[in-house]
């Protein structure tokens, strides 16, 4: 690894031969000044990046790609979507979108080694192949970056070019749990048992269902990526001691970090592992609690389109589910409000005419109640979504659609 200025780094991109493409760690860990430079040393290049924040490069010559859209690329007129569950992204990387750089953000260098930190995720896989390919890595080293471990630790001569800048990590802000979520967060909780795997993620509704865990005991995470809920549940007793918190990538407050960073408790593993439904399956009584934009009456969600738009993506729902399902004493539950509030609409719908994000899931979970499916008829699934899950305003309507698709 060769610790360069940005004026050497810039004439480095600048002899990159046609329109290269850049690989980049996303979410609230993205490599803000080495961006910067990429944008001004290549006139054309195409961006790839996993849920990408406010401020990624935006103009004629930069094409965005990604398979999770992020606010960052939302809405792009030059974004291409490319449908991948998490999963499976690093095999993209290795077939049909070959990196040409990967920037990385990472810790400053510890012994030998920096760490990915806060966002492993598919960043080891881009690296593998870029070296397989003889492109080039190049980090954003960081002091404020925590050093986690697992498969986020890597080898500085895997680096070819580093940049050191010191900034702050970027954090969600506080979300706002209201009574709605707090709700749902307490019937989802109400469901798990002492003992259980959790895999959640962020937002109101994941932030209440934690905050309701807080008097179980000896549970484990193994998850797509947390925040400071896992924080809480540590700090109350919670979490079994014997067992690592694992996850791909995690964002939140401060604190969250400062507790990541050197923290053996945490385990940080590639996306490969941490949604391989065959390693989700083998935790005990797993339990994967999701959301969604759409339910419909053949429990059919959508938690990625509006109006025919991408919003996010398949990302990793699709592999959580079928590895709880398939765990010893798992469940799948999807848990939404049941009125969206900016849509102003119904979330629990006839027929989603979205493509569907996943299925077949343990139960949905709003502020109604709790819609049982898993094992249940096709009628019944109907019946308890209408009955238990649905706003009471549009159970009419959804009874008479219901007899319509031959539902009753």
């Amino acid at each position: 690894m060769q610790v360069v200025s940005e004026h050497v780094l810039r004439a480095t991109l600048s002899a990159l031969a046609g329109v290269p493409r850049v690989v980049s760690s996303g979410n609230f860990a993205t490599p803000s000044q080495l961006l910067h430079v990429v944008d001004s040393a290549l006139p054309a290049y195409r961006l790839n990046m996993l849920n990408a924040q406010p401020g990624v490069p935006e103009r004629e010559g930069v094409e965005l790609e990604t398979s999770f859209v992020g606010p960052g690329m939302r809405h792009s007129p030059r974004l291409r979507y490319l449908p991948c569950r998490l999963s499976l992204v690093p095999r993209l990387l290795a077939t049909s979108l070959p990196p040409d750089v990967v920037l990385v953000h990472t810790s400053t260098v510890r012994g030998d080694t920096v760490s990915l930190g806060t966002e492993v995720n598919v960043m080891p896989a881009a690296i593998e192949e870029v070296r397989r390919r003889g492109g080039l890595v190049i980090a954003q080293l960081n002091p404020n970056m925590p050093y986690t471990f697992g498969d986020a630790v890597i080898p500085v001569d895997h680096v070819d070019y580093a940049l050191e800048v010191e900034q702050s990590l970027q954090s969600p802000g506080v979300i706002h749990v209201d009574d709605s979520a707090l709700r749902i967060g307490q019937l989802v909780a109400d469901r798990v048992p002492d003992g259980a795997t959790i895999q959640t993620g962020i937002g109101a509704v994941p932030d209440a269902t934690l905050l309701g865990l807080t008097e179980r005991r000896q549970l484990a995470v193994w998850t797509e990526m947390f925040s400071d809920g896992v924080l809480a549940l540590e700090r109350a007793g919670s979490l079994d001691p014997s067992i690592l918190v694992t996850a791909s990538f995690l964002f939140g407050s401060q604190e969250l970090y400062e507790w990541v960073d050197g923290n053996e408790r945490v385990q940080m593993l590639r996306t490969e592992k941490t949604n391989d439904p065959a390693l989700i399956k083998a935790n005990r009584l797993m339990v994967s609690v999701n959301s969604a934009l759409q339910v419909d009456l053949f429990a059919q969600a959508n938690a990625s389109r509006i109006g025919r738009r991408i919003y996010s993506g398949t990302g990793g729902q699709t592999d959580f589910v079928v590895g709880a399902m398939h765990s010893a004493g798992g469940q799948a539950l999807v848990a939404l409000r049941s009125w969206h509030p900016r849509a102003d609409c119904s979330t629990i719908v006839p027929l989603v005419d979205e493509p569907v994000t996943s299925s077949q899931m343990s139960a949905v979970v709003t502020e109604q109640g709790v819609a049982e499916l898993f094992g249940q008829d096709q009628k019944a699934q109907a019946r308890n979504l209408i009955e238990q899950a649905a706003h009471p305003s549009v159970r009419e309507e959804l009874w008479e659609e219901a007899e319509a698709l031959s539902l009753t």
